[in-house]
């Protein structure tokens, strides 16, 4: 006999929605959680370093464009009274915990699933933010920094598509056909996002890079 209780009635998500699964999806988290936290810490031991002595020159600097130490120096690297890499440690560590716990347990609350929706919405936000001042303030990348970019992409777009499955059947039928269509094409839509980030990263710094060839 088959069980018709919908998970919204329990307060729970199901372990399958669409194309993404919980499992595959605590997996991403625990790879873009250890990846990001990899590159927070890195990114930190090259602040202390810089803090320590002024002269370093950190490990990243690999060139006039792609520099660490120009980055780390500015206001944007602190942007909320304390280095970003030490949220990028808390955010990263969460995230990790979060996706071990989901391969572990055996679905969770729904305010689980909207804490986590929520604080990677923030970061993908926070991100862009800082592509924005890294591209047309700053005018320098950093390599660190490109890496945390490059996990919390789609780290929020999978998690954004299964939250989005989640409330399919209980939207206006025009928002489930933007639904459909963005969780039927969910790696055409991150690819392009991808596309678009690295178009403007080759279309701001364009002279160096011409310069190189």
């Amino acid at each position: 006999m088959t069980d018709t209780t919908s998970p919204a009635q329990v307060g729970t998500v199901p372990r399958q929605i669409g194309a993404v699964s919980a499992r595959r999806l605590g997996a991403l988290w625990i790879g873009a959680g250890l990846i990001g936290l990899t590159a927070a810490i890195a990114l930190l031991v090259e602040k202390i370093e810089l803090l320590v002595n002024p002269d370093y020159i950190p490990t990243c600097n690999v060139s006039p464009i792609l520099s660490c130490g120009s980055v780390m120096t500015t206001p944007q690297a602190e942007a909320f009274g304390i280095p970003n890499p030490i949220i990028g440690i808390v955010g990263f560590t969460a995230v990790a915990v979060a996706g071990g716990a989901v391969l572990a347990g055996n679905g969770f609350r729904l305010w689980f699933w909207g804490a986590t929706q929520l604080g990677v919405t923030f970061a993908v936000v926070f991100i862009h933010w800082l592509i924005y001042q890294s591209l047309y303030v700053i005018g320098a990348l950093c390599p660190y920094c490109m890496i945390v970019w490059a996990v919390t992409i789609p780290l929020f777009w999978y998690t954004t598509v299964f939250s989005l499955r989640h409330l399919e059947g209980a939207t206006p039928r025009w928002v489930r056909r933007c639904i459909e269509i963005a969780t039927g094409y969910h790696g055409v839509i991150l690819t392009v996002w991808v596309l678009v980030v690295i178009a403007l990263i080759a279309n701001r710094f364009w002279d160096y890079w011409s310069s190189l060839v």
